[in-house]
């Protein structure tokens, strides 16, 4: 088992910096499958993250990022695409008076078990580097459960009914983490971009809150918490600190050397080139330099990790990924 307290050292100690973006979309591609077909089996997934893992030197291997697995679990409905990730249909919960019937569902429900099983065979096979897996977080998972608008009115108007959804959420995540943790993950990315439309208060009550939680009870040697927001977090960096999580991934929105001067030197901060402005619509020179402008204006920082703001999306030239790691690469060369 990988002690991701010595991970977490070693990047900080060295002199070259690491990459890690979030990123399946283009192993697909590569593979000449759907997206559907990765999100609904297993192992048709690790046969992506290998492949990526195989093909590019990043810091790290992660799963999809898909925020429809654990409503589903709980009984949202959910729509298929062949080329985009799941979306949910409908509210599960329509009213607050709802929450008092929604039970925690096990973890044989839904495609839980193709996610588990992807972790699962991508930790078996990737030997070099960690596999982390992945989940949505608490306030986001609420919203998808209750509807997003509906929740935020909620917040104000009966906050007491919304707690107990959270932890019920909450609640849920923890015994899902806790198996990707047994089935041998270096860690969670958990995924938590609602709470990017919350003042600094309530996302601390509705947000961090709960995840210090999932913290407190997973994090440890050798299983890091990486918690990412793309929402609007520059007045949000200090909530999200308080979770306690080993490492935070910021959105495009966020002015990252501004998040870093704020945040303790021992914790990683990972992001934040713009996922779909630079990587799918820039072309490989303008990847290529704002990979460079990035990685100069967090130089002196030791705990960063260059990374995508979000997950890549399809469509992206498999040019200005190269072009991605050239940056990287020159870079470290004038170290």
């Amino acid at each position: 088992m990988r002690n991701m307290r010595e991970w977490k050292a070693q990047i900080m100690n060295q002199t070259s910096r690491m990459a890690f973006p979030i990123m399946t979309h283009p192993g697909i591609e590569m593979l000449g499958i759907t997206v559907r077909q990765a999100v609904t089996d297993g192992e048709v997934q690790a046969r992506v993250i290998r492949l990526l893992a195989e093909k590019f030197p990043f810091a790290a291997s992660s799963i999809i990022m898909d925020l429809s697995v654990e409503a589903e679990a709980f009984g949202a409905e959910i729509e298929f695409h062949e080329h985009e990730v799941p979306t949910i249909v409908n509210r599960l919960v329509p009213d607050d008076m709802a929450i008092d019937r929604l039970t925690l569902p096990s973890l044989d429900k839904g495609r839980i078990p193709q996610y588990l099983r992807a972790a699962k065979l991508a930790v078996r096979n990737i030997s070099d580097r960690p596999v982390f897996a992945g989940c949505i977080g608490p306030f986001s998972l609420a919203g998808r459960l209750y509807g997003l608008s509906e929740l935020m009115m909620e917040t104000l108007l009966q906050p007491d009914r919304i707690h107990l959804l959270l932890e019920k959420c909450s609640s849920f995540l923890l015994n899902y983490c806790k198996r990707y943790k047994e089935i041998g993950a270096a860690g969670i990315f958990m995924a938590e971009p609602a709470a990017g439309m919350l003042s600094p208060e309530a996302c601390q009550n509705f947000s961090s809150n709960y995840i210090r939680r999932v913290v407190e009870h997973l994090q440890d040697d050798h299983f890091l918490v990486i918690l990412h927001n793309c929402g609007n977090t520059n007045p949000l960096v200090e909530s999200m600190q308080s979770t306690g999580a080993g490492a935070l991934h910021f959105g495009n929105s966020c002015d990252i050397v501004s998040a870093l001067k704020r945040i303790d030197p021992d914790r990683l901060v990972i992001g934040n080139l713009d996922p779909v402005g630079v990587f799918r619509m820039g072309s490989a020179k303008e990847v290529y330099q704002e990979t460079k402008t990035l990685l100069l204006a967090t130089q002196v920082y030791k705990n960063y990790i260059i990374s995508s703001g979000c997950d890549i999306p399809p469509g992206v030239p498999g040019s200005n990924i190269e072009a991605f790691l050239e940056a990287v690469k020159d870079f470290n060369k004038g170290r």
